[in-house]
C-alpha cells in the first residue's frame, strides 16, 4: 500500500501536486475492534467540543479504506461504514455474500468472489472424477459462504459430500478432534476445503500428531499458494495439493520497497520495534533481553540475511491487488478533481462521490493490467490452478498446471497439464475419491438407502434388459425379438422354437405316427385277405375298410403339425385333422347304427334295414363329413389359421406357432367331432348288452370311451402346455385317439382271424356267451398346509402467563391462538424490567378457531363411544401475532405457571400439564414453538400452517397439521397456471417462513413447466410505505397480467390499501388457501382489485351443529374475563362501562345482544373447512387417546401418560368423522392433499360469490389431479375469456424460438424456418430438415413433395429441340433424295457417291439420337443415348475423314506416274469408316459393361427442385467417348487444312475445313458449358451441341454441292468440275 502510495505522489501524471496520506490501524484479528478502528477511520479519534445548537456530524477522515484480509471483519466494517458510504476495498476477502449491494453497498474489491472460486473448484474436482469427497471449511463468512456455493455447483455437477464440517481457530480442542475423527473414519479420499492459512496450521499439526496423510487437498486461494503454510507442513501431509490462487503479478520496483523497511520506522513507533525484533531475532536494548543467547538489534541489520514470510514474495499477486485498489481511488480521485496538469484543490470531496467514482473507472496499472469492477463491485474472475510439488531438499514448488477463467465460454474455463501433476504421496496417477466404483455394462445403479446419490450398488439387468453403457442409472428393453445376452451388454436374437423332425420329441412322434399308419395298412391288409370270412364280413366290410382308411389319414395328418409352421401348414393342419376324424367317427357311428339295426332286424317281422341299407351309410358318412368340410371352408374364408411369433410366452424365445385365426372356427371344428363322438357312444352304450358274439357295440363303447377320454383331457393340456408342447400335446391326442380306434375295434378280430381261426365261422358268430367287466376308479386326496403364517424450587422465570381460555378436565389440551392481531410498540430504555406486551386488534377469526374447538371437545365429553367416562380440559393462550409470545405460552402449557417445591435431591422436573396444542394458524409461529416443544415430544397440530419446511421431521418432530402442505399447494398452483397457458407472471409474497418457503416450491415447480417469473418481490405487513410503493412500481412497470401470490390477508389488505390508490385493477390474480376462500379478504376488496381472482383452497366442509355453536358465545364468559369482555364490546360495537364511551354515538352493551342482528367476520362461516380442520385435530387427539387409555364402555385411568406415547398414537390413527371425512396422517405428519379450485365472482349487489370450478387431488396419478370447468369462470374485469399472459405470444408453425438475449427462456423471437426446413407445432425450438424428396413449402409449416425436372417434350425447349431435330433429319433425308435422284450426275460422282451416302445416313442419326436425350431419364435411354450420340458420331466424322483422305490421295492420283489411289481404293475407305467406327463401339461396351449410365436424382443443384438426370457412370469412360470423336475431328480438320489450297473447283477440303472447325468449335465450347449449365440446361446444351455439329456438317459439305444441282445445272458437267476457273473465296 505504501509503495503504491510512494509511486502516486511521486507521479506527475496522476494526482499531480496532491499527496496521499494515510492512517493504518492494527485489528488484531478482532472484529469487534475492526469496525471499532474503521469508525475511527470515519470519524477521527479526537473530542470536539461542538455548541449545543450546532450538529455532532464532521466530514469523513478518509476518503476509502483499504482492507481487510478476511471476508467477516469486511463484512462487519462495510456494513457499519455502509451508510456513510465510505469505499471499502480489499485484496483478500472473497465470501460471494460480498457481492450483495444492498447489504453492503460501498465495499468493492480487487480479488474475485468466492462464487466463481467455488464453482471452478467444483469443476476441477469433476473434471478428475472425484465424485465422493469431504469438505473442511471454516466458520465464518468466508468459509460458510463459499462452502455453499461449492455444494450447490457439485450437485448439479454429480458430486456428492461425505461430509461438511465447519470449525475455527479459536475452537476448543474437542471440536478439532471431532474434525480428525471424522477424517479418519471417511472413505472419500479427495478434502476440499474453505479454510484460511490460520485454521489450515490447526489441523495440520493435529493431522502430523494421527499421522493421517495418503489424502488429496483441494485448497482455495487463501493457503495454496502460501509459503509460510508449505513451511509449516513438515510432516508432508499437504503433499501434491491442487487449488486456485490469484495469478501471478510482477510489480517493477515493488519487492525493493517492500524490503527496504526502514522507512516504517517512526519515533516512537512501538509497532516498528516489535517487527524489527521479529523480523531478526533480535531485540533492542531498551526492549530487554530474555536471555543470554538472545542478540542485540542494532538498527542495521541486513535483510537480505534473513528468510522467513517477510522476506517471502509468493503472495505477489495479493500484494498487486492492494496496489490494484490504492490505484483505483487514486484515478477516481484524478476524475473528481479535474486533474490534468493541476488538480482543482476547491473541489469539496464527497465519500459518496468517490465511491461512484470508483466504480465506473477502468484503467491499465504500469505492468499493463486492466482494472474495473462490475455492477457487484468485484473484478474480472481468473484463477491459476496450483499444485504442490515437494522438491528433493523438502521446499514446496507451488507448479502452475493448468489455469481458469470464468469470462470464458463453459467448455473453454478450465485448462489443465495432467502430465505436469504430482498427487497425495508423490503419486504420478490421479486418486480415485468414489463412493462407489463405476457400474460396468450389464449393470444398473441403485442408490444406497439413506445414502446419496453417488453411493450406490450395481445391480445386474434384469433377464430380456441390456445396458451397454458405464454408470447407467436404467436397463433398457430388448427388443421384441431379442432377449439381453449372459452379461446383459448386448441384445441376441431369441431362438426361435417349433417342434421339427430333428429333435427327440418330433422324432418320437413322427415314429408313432408312421408305426400307426403301417399298423393300420397291416390291419387293412388282413382284413382284405380275409375279406370274405364270417367275422369280417359280419362288421360290415365296406365300412370297415372306409374306417380304416380314415385312420390311416388321422396317423397321417399328425405329420402336418410337425415343422416349421407356414401359411398353407397352418390351414392345412387343422382342417385335415378335423375332416379326416369326422369321417372315422362317421364310420364308426354308421357301424354302431349297423349293429343296432342289424339286431332290430333279426327280431320277429322286423324289417329296418331297408332304411339303413348299404346307400344311407354311405350317405351318412357323406353328409356327417360334408358338415365338417363346410365348417372347416367357412373357418379358412373367414379367418384362417395363420403361423405366428409368440414373444409373450417365454421371455428368451420365439415360439413360432400356428395362431387359429378364429377361435370360434378352431372350437366349432373340436366341438363338432365332440358330438359326433358323443352321439356314437351313446348309441354304443346302449347297444353294448346286446348278444357278444353277434355285435361289436361293447368294443366301440370301449374306444369312444378312450376317445372322449383322450379329447376332453386334451383341452386343458392344450391351453396350458407352453409353446411347442401344446402343439405336441395334440398331436398326442391325435395318435392316442386313432390307437384306441384301432386296437378297440379291430385288433380283437385280428385277433381271431390270425390266431383262432376256428371261431371265425358263421356259427360261433351267432353263438351267446357274455364276459363280466367291469371298471374301479382312483380317487386323490388334496393335503392343505397352513403356516402360522417394548432440592430445590423450582421457580419460572419472567411474568406468570395466565391462559385466556380455560376449562378443567380429567386431560387437559392446549390451544394457542391470536386473539389479537397486533401489540403496542413501546420504547425501552433497559433501566427497568419491561411491561408486559400489550395486544391490540381483536381477531374474530381465532374466536372462530377456539369455538371450532371448543366444539368438539364438548361432543367428546357427551360421547358414549369415544373416551367414555374421560372429560377433556383445555387451557387457551393468545399468542398477539406474535413468535416470541406463542413460545412462551407453549412453555406454560408445558410446564404450567405455578411455582414447584423440590426437596434438592428431587429432579426438577414434572409432566406435561396439557397432552396436546392445538394451533398456531401460522408457519412461523408453528416452526418456532415446535422447535421448542420438540424436543418434549409434546404434539402440536395445527390447523392452517402450511409451509412445507414443517414436514421436516427432524427439526420439527412433533408437529402435524390436518390442513395439506404448502409443498402440493405450490405444485397445484404451478399445474394451474400451466394450465391456462400463462408463461409470463409476477409474484408476490410475505416476507416470512410461510411465503417465502412456499414460493420456493412453486418457482421451482414453475421452472420444470416451462414458466417464467418476471418478478417475485417479498414484503411483510410491517414494512415501511416506500418498501410497500416498490412493490406497487415493480407491478406498474411489468408486462405480465398475472400475479401470483403467497400472501396472508393482512398483507394482501395493505397492498389493496395502496394498489386502490393507483387504480390498479385488471391483474388476474392466483392465490392460496390464505385468503382466496376469505370473505373479509373478499368485504376489504371495494375497488374489485380482486375481482375474478382463482385459486386453491380447502375442500368445502359441514360440521352439524358446528355454526350454531359457534355463534353462542356466552359459554366463552367466565368470571373475570377481560378477553371476553373486548370481545363482546367489539362484535357489538359498545362498550358496559360508560365512563370508557370515547363519543356519544356509542352505545352501552347490555350482555343481552343478540348475534343474529349483526354480520360480520365473526358470522362468516366460508372458512368452514379451516373450522373443520381443527375440529379434526381434537378428535385425532380423542382417538390417540382412546387407545391408549383401552377404551370400550370405560377407560383405564390408571394409565400413565406420556407424550411421546401419544404422538406416536395420533401418527398412526386412522378414523372417519361423523360427517365421513377419513383423517390419517402420513410419514411426514401431513394429511392427504386435497383442494378445491375457487373463483371469485362479483354479484350484482356487490357480494363475491366463492364458486368452485374445478378440484385438484394429489393422490391421483399426474394427469388427472386437475380437473376444470373453464365455462363456468369469471376472469380480472368480469371478462370470460382466459386472460392472456406471456412474455412472447406462441410462435406459430413455420418458426422457430430464439431467446432474447439477457432474459427468461419465456422471452423470445419467432424466426420463420429456414428453407428446407419446416416445423409443424406450436412454440417449437428447432426447425426439422426436410426429407431428400421434399422441400419446405412458403409458409415452412410443411414439407412438399419437390418438383421433379427433366427436359420434355412438354415444355418449350423441348418442343423447340426436337423440333430442330426433325427438321435436320428431313433436310439430310432431302439431300439424300437430291443425291440419290441425281447420283449419275458428275458433281455426285466426283464426291465419292457411297461415302456421301454413309455421312448422309450417319447424319440422319445424329439428328435422331437427339431425342433420346428428351424425357425423363431411364435405364435403357441413359445407356442408349451416350453410346448412340458416340457411335453415331464417330460414323459421321470417320466418313468426312474417308472423303478428306479421298481428296488428298485423288490429287496424288493426277501427277504424272502416282498410282496412290490403289492404296485409298473402295475397299479401303469402307474398312477405314468400319475401323475406326468399331474402335467407338469397343469404347462404349467397355463403358456400358464396368459402369454404366444410369437415371439419377440430384438434390444438390437446386435446392426445391429434383434433376432426375443421367449420371455417367464412369466419367473416364464418357470423357472417352467425346475425346475419340475428338481426336478424329482434330485429325479430320488437320487433313482438310492442308488440302485447302487444292484447285478449288476439284476438291471440297475447303468445305471439309469450315465444317469440322464449325464442328471443334462447338464441342470445345460445349465442354464448359456443359460443365457449368445446371439441371435439364446441360441436357439441351449437349443436344444443341449435337445438332449444330451436324447442321454444320450438313450445310458445309452438302449444301453447295445441292446448290449447283438445282440451281446451276449448267456448272453440274464434267468440263466444269475438270476446270481450272472458280472464284478464291467464299
Amino acid at each position: 500500500m505504501l509503495f503504491a502510495v510512494e509511486e502516486i505522489n511521486n507521479s506527475t501524471d496522476l494526482l499531480p501536486g496532491i499527496s496521499l496520506g494515510y492512517e493504518i490501524y492494527d485489528t488484531c484479528s478482532s472484529i469487534a475492534r475492526g469496525v471499532k478502528v474503521a469508525l475511527a477511520l470515519s470519524n477521527g479519534n479526537e473530542e470536539i467540543i461542538v455548541p449545543s445548537e450546532a450538529p455532532c456530524t464532521k466530514s469523513a477522515q478518509v476518503q476509502a479504506i483499504m482492507g481487510e484480509t478476511s471476508s467477516s471483519p469486511c463484512m462487519a466494517i462495510a456494513t457499519v461504514i455502509g451508510p456513510f458510504h465510505i469505499p471499502m476495498i480489499s485484496h483478500f476477502a472473497t465470501c460471494a455474500c460480498l457481492s450483495d449491494k444492498v447489504k453492503y453497498p460501498s465495499f468493492l474489491r480487487t480479488i474475485p468472489s468466492d462464487y466463481y472460486q467455488s464453482r471452478a473448484l467444483a469443476q476441477l474436482v469433476r473434471y478428475f472424477g472425484w465424485t465422493w469427497v469431504g469438505a473442511l471449511r471454516t466458520n465464518d463468512g468466508y468459509g460458510n459462504n463459499g462452502m455453499a456455493t461449492f455444494i450447490e455447483t457439485a450437485e448439479q455437477l454429480g458430486i456428492c459430500l461425505e461430509y461438511s464440517v465447519a470449525f475455527y481457530r479459536t475452537d476448543p480442542p474437542e471440536k478439532i478432534q471431532q474434525v480428525i475423527n471424522l477424517i479418519r473414519h471417511s472413505t472419500s479420499k479427495v478434502i476440499v476445503t474453505f479454510l484460511s492459512a490460520k485454521e489450515v496450521y490447526i489441523l495440520i499439526k493435529e493431522l502430523a500428531q494421527h499421522n493421517l496423510t495418503g489424502y488429496q487437498w483441494v485448497g482455495t486461494e487463501a493457503w495454496i499458494s502460501d509459503s509460510k503454510t508449505a513451511v509449516k507442513d513438515k510432516h508432508h501431509i499437504l503433499d501434491g495439493a491442487i487449488g486456485l490462487f490469484i495469478p501471478k503479478a510482477h510489480v517493477s520496483g515493488m519487492k525493493e520497497f517492500m524490503l527496504d523497511v526502514k522507512p516504517l520506522n517512526s519515533s516512537g513507533n512501538e509497532l516498528f520495534t516489535e517487527f524489527w525484533e521479529e523480523l531478526f531475532s533480535c531485540k533492542f536494548s531498551q526492549s530487554g533481553l530474555s536471555d543470554d543467547n538472545e542478540k542485540e538489534c542494532t538498527g542495521d541489520e541486513d535483510i537480505t540475511e534473513v528468510h522467513n514470510s517477510f522476506t517471502d514474495m509468493s503472495l505477489m499477486p495479493i500484494f498487486n491487488n492492494v496496489y490494484k485498489g490504492v490505484y483505483a481511488v487514486a484515478h477516481a480521485l484524478h476524475n473528481i478533481l479535474g486533474c490534468n496538469t493541476t488538480c482543482n484543490n476547491k473541489v469539496l470531496l464527497d465519500p459518496f462521490t468517490i465511491l461512484h467514482q470508483i466504480k465506473n473507472i477502468r484503467f491499465k496499472t504500469k505492468e499493463g493490467d486492466e482494472v474495473y469492477f462490475d455492477e457487484n463491485g468485484d473484478p474480472a474472475a481468473k484463477y491459476e490452478i496450483i499444485n504442490w510439488q515437494p522438491t528433493l531438499n523438502g521446499i514446496v514448488d507451488f507448479v502452475t498446471v493448468g489455469l481458469y477463467d470464468a469470462s470464458l465460454p463453459a467448455d473453454r474455463q478450465m485448462n489443465l497439464e495432467n502430465k505436469t501433476i504430482v498427487w497425495a504421496k508423490n503419486s504420478p496417477q490421479v486418486p480415485l475419491s468414489v463412493c462407489s466404483e463405476k457400474c460396468p455394462p450389464g449393470t444398473r445403479k441403485v442408490l444406497q438407502k439413506g445414502k446419496p446419490v453417488c453411493c450406490y450398488d450395481c445391480i445386474r439387468c434384469a433377464e430380456g434388459e441390456f445396458s451397454n453403457v458405464t454408470d447407467s442409472t436404467t436397463c433398457e428393453r430388448c427388443p421384441p425379438e431379442f432377449w439381453s445376452n449372459e452379461k446383459r451388454d448386448a441384445c441376441v436374437k431369441k431362438e426361435t422354437e417349433f417342434l421339427s423332425y430333428e429333435e427327440i420329441m418330433g422324432c418320437l412322434l413322427t415314429v408313432t405316427s408312421l408305426f400307426g399308419t403301417c399298423m393300420t395298412c397291416l390291419v387293412a391288409c388282413i382284413f382284405f385277405r380275409y375279406r370274405k370270412t364270417p367275422i369280417v364280413r359280419a362288421n360290415n366290410t365296406e365300412l370297415s375298410f372306409l374306417l380304416l382308411f380314415s385312420l390311416t389319414l388321422c396317423f397321417l395328418c399328425s405329420l402336418t403339425f410337425i415343422g416349421r409352421p407356414s401359411q398353407w401348414s397352418c390351414m392345412l393342419r387343422h382342417t385335415a385333422f378335423g375332416i379326416t376324424f369326422v369321417l372315422c367317427i362317421s364310420c364308426v357311428l354308421g357301424k354302431t347304427i349297423v349293429v343296432l339295426m342289424a339286431f332290430r332286424a333279426t327280431l320277429p317281422g322286423g324289417n329296418v334295414m331297408k332304411w339303413f341299407g348299404p346307400v344311407q351309410q354311405r350317405l351318412s358318412v357323406v353328409g356327417f363329413t360334408l358338415i365338417q368340410v363346410l365348417i372347416c371352408i367357412l373357418w379358412l374364408t373367414i379367418s384362417p389359421p395363420f403361423p405366428y411369433k409368440n414373444l409373450k410366452q417365454f421371455n428368451n424365445k420365439i415360439i413360432i406357432e400356428c395362431a387359429l385365426g378364429s377361435a370360434i372356427g378352431f372350437w366349432a371344428v373340436l366341438g363338432y367331432i365332440g358330438l359326433l363322438a358323443l352321439l356314437c357312444f351313446v348309441l354304443a352304450f346302449l347297444a353294448r348288452k346286446l348278444p357278444d358274439n353277434f355285435n361289436e357295440a361293447k368294443f366301440i363303447t370301449f374306444s369312444m370311451l378312450i376317445f372322449c377320454a383322450v379329447w376332453i383331457t386334451f383341452i386343458p393340456a392344450y391351453v396350458s402346455s407352453p409353446g411347442k408342447f401344446s402343439v405336441a400335446v395334440e398331436i398326442f391326442a391325435i395318435l392316442a385317439s386313432s390307437f384306441g380306434l384301432l386296437i378297440c375295434i379291430f385288433v380283437p378280430k385280428c385277433y381271431i382271424v390270425l390266431l383262432k381261426p376256428e371261431k371265425n365261422t358263421k356259427k360261433n358268430v351267432m353263438g351267446k356267451g357274455l364276459p363280466k367287466q367291469g371298471w374301479a376308479f382312483l380317487h386323490l386326496l388334496l393335503v392343505v398346509s397352513f403356516s402360522q403364517a417394548e432440592e430445590l424450587v423450582c421457580r419460572q422465570r419472567g411474568n406468570l402467563e395466565n391462559p385466556q381460555l380455560l376449562k378443567d378436565g380429567d386431560i387437559m389440551l392446549g390451544g394457542i391462538l391470536s386473539f389479537h392481531n397486533n401489540w403496542e410498540n413501546r420504547h425501552h430504555t433497559y433501566m427497568h424490567k419491561p411491561l408486559p406486551l400489550q395486544c391490540t386488534s381483536l381477531n374474530f377469526r381465532s374466536f372462530q378457531f377456539a369455538q371450532a374447538m371448543l366444539f368438539a371437545i364438548d361432543e367428546i365429553n357427551n360421547s358414549t363411544d369415544l373416551l367414555p367416562g374421560i372429560s377433556l380440559g383445555y387451557k387457551m393462550y393468545d399468542s398477539c401475532g406474535s413468535i416470541s409470545v406463542g413460545v412462551k405460552g407453549a412453555l406454560a402449557l408445558t410446564n404450567g405457571n405455578e411455582e414447584v417445591f423440590r426437596p434438592s435431591e428431587m429432579p426438577c422436573t414434572r409432566p406435561a400439564q396439557v397432552q396436546a396444542i392445538l394451533g398456531e394458524s401460522n408457519s412461523s409461529p408453528c416452526m418456532a414453538i415446535s422447535t421448542v416443544i420438540g424436543p418434549f415430544h409434546i404434539p402440536l397440530i395445527s390447523h392452517f400452517a402450511t409451509c412445507a419446511c414443517l414436514s421436516d421431521k427432524v427439526k420439527y418432530p412433533s408437529f402435524l397439521r390436518t390442513i395439506p402442505s404448502d409443498y402440493h399447494q405450490s405444485r397445484a398452483l404451478a399445474q394451474l397456471v400451466k394450465h391456462f397457458g400463462w408463461t409470463w407472471v409476477g409474484a408476490l409474497r410475505s416476507n416470512d417462513d410461510y411465503g417465502n418457503n412456499g414460493m420456493a416450491t412453486f418457482i421451482e415447480t414453475a421452472e420444470q413447466l416451462g414458466i417464467c417469473l418476471e418478478y417475485s418481490v417479498s414484503f411483510y405487513r410491517t414494512d415501511p410505505l416506500e418498501k410497500i410503493r416498490q412493490v406497487i412500481n415493480v407491478i406498474m412497470a411489468s408486462t405480465s397480467k398475472v400475479i401470483i401470490t403467497f400472501l396472508g390477508p393482512k398483507e394482501l389488505y395493505v397492498l389493496m390499501r395502496e394498489m386502490s390508490e393507483y387504480n390498479l385493477t385488471g391483474y388476474q390474480w392466483v392465490g392460496t388457501e390464505a385468503w382466496i376462500f376469505d370473505s373479509k379478504t373478499a368485504a376489504v376488496n371495494k375497488h374489485h382489485i380482486l375481482d375474478g381472482a382463482i385459486g386453491l383452497s380447502i375442500p368445502e366442509a359441514h360440521v352439524s351443529g358446528m355454526k350454531e355453536f359457534m355463534l353462542d358465545v356466552k359459554p366463552l364468559n367466565s368470571s373475570g374475563n377481560e378477553l371476553f369482555t373486548e370481545f363482546w364490546e367489539t362484535l357489538f360495537n359498545c362498550k358496559f362501562n360508560q365512563s370508557d364511551l370515547s363519543d356519544g354515538n356509542e352505545k352501552v352493551c347490555t350482555g343481552d345482544e343478540d348475534i343474529n342482528e349483526i354480520q360480520n367476520s365473526f358470522t362468516d362461516m366460508s372458512l368452514m373447512p379451516i373450522f373443520n380442520n381443527v375440529y379434526k385435530g381434537v378428535y385425532a387427539v380423542a382417538h390417540a387417546l382412546h387407545n391408549i387409555l383401552s377404551c370400550n364402555r370405560t377407560c383405564n385411568n390408571k394409565v400413565q401418560l406420556d407424550p411421546y406415547m401419544i404422538l406416536q398414537h395420533i401418527r398412526k390413527i386412522q378414523f372417519k368423522t361423523k360427517e365421513g371425512d377419513e383423517v390419517y396422517f402420513n410419514e411426514n405428519g401431513d394429511p392427504a392433499a386435497k383442494y378445491e379450485i375457487i373463483n371469485w365472482q362479483p354479484t350484482q349487489n356487490g357480494i363475491v360469490d366463492f364458486v368452485t370450478v374445478g378440484l385438484y387431488d394429489a393422490s391421483l396419478p399426474a394427469d388427472r389431479q386437475m380437473n376444470i370447468e373453464n365455462k363456468t369462470i369469471i376472469w380480472a374485469q368480469n371478462s370470460l375469456q382466459v386472460p392472456l399472459s406471456v412474455c412472447s405470444e406462441n410462435c406459430p408453425p413455420g418458426t422457430r424460438k430464439v431467446l432474447q438475449k439477457g432474459k427468461p427462456v419465456c422471452c423470445y423471437n419467432c424466426i420463420q424456418c429456414a428453407e428446407g426446413e419446416f416445423n409443424n407445432v406450436t412454440d417449437s425450438i428447432t426447425c426439422e430438415r426436410c426429407p431428400p424428396e421434399f422441400w419446405s413449402n412458403e409458409k415452412r409449416d410443411a414439407c412438399v413433395k419437390m418438383e421433379a425436372e427433366f427436359l420434355s417434350y412438354g415444355e418449350i425447349m423441348g418442343c423447340l429441340l426436337t423440333a430442330a431435330s426433325l427438321f435436320g433429319t428431313c433436310m439430310t433425308c432431302l439431300v439424300a433424295y437430291i443425291f440419290f435422284r441425281y447420283r449419275k450426275t458428275p458433281i455426285v460422282r466426283a464426291n465419292n457417291a457411297e461415302l456421301s451416302f454413309l455421312l448422309l445416313f450417319s447424319l440422319t442419326l445424329c439428328f435422331l439420337c437427339s431425342l433420346t436425350f428428351i424425357g425423363q431419364p431411364s435405364e435403357w435411354s441413359c445407356m442408349l443415348r451416350h453410346t448412340a450420340f458416340g457411335i453415331t458420331f464417330v460414323l459421321c466424322v470417320s466418313c468426312v475423314l474417308g472423303k478428306t483422305i479421298v481428296v488428298l490421295m485423288a490429287f496424288r492420283a493426277t501427277l504424272p506416274g502416282s498410282n496412290v489411289m490403289k492404296w485409298f481404293g473402295p475397299v479401303q475407305q469402307r474398312l477405314s469408316v468400319v475401323g475406326f467406327t468399331l474402335i467407338q463401339v469397343l469404347i462404349c461396351i467397355l463403358w456400358l459393361t464396368i459402369s454404366p449410365p444410369f437415371p439419377f436424382k440430384n438434390f444438390k443443384d437446386f435446392k426445391d427442385k429434383i434433376i432426375i438426370e443421367c449420371a455417367l457412370g464412369s466419367a473416364i469412360g464418357f470423357w472417352a467417348v467425346l475425346g475419340y470423336i475428338g481426336l478424329l475431328a482434330l485429325l479430320c480438320f488437320v487433313l482438310a487444312f492442308l488440302a485447302r489450297k487444292l484447285p478449288d473447283n476439284f476438291n471440297e477440303a475447303k468445305f471439309i475445313t469450315f465444317s469440322m472447325l464449325i464442328f471443334c468449335a462447338v464441342w470445345i465450347t460445349f465442354i464448359p458449358a456443359y460443365v457449368s449449365s445446371p439441371g435439364k440446361f446441360s441436357v439441351a446444351v449437349e443436344i444443341f451441341a449435337i445438332l449444330a455439329s451436324s447442321f454444320g456438317l450438313l450445310i458445309c459439305i452438302f449444301i453447295p454441292k445441292c446448290y449447283i444441282i438445282l440451281l446451276k445445272p449448267e456448272k453440274n458437267t464434267k468440263k466444269s468440275i475438270m476446270g481450272k476457273g472458280g472464284p478464291r473465296t467464299m
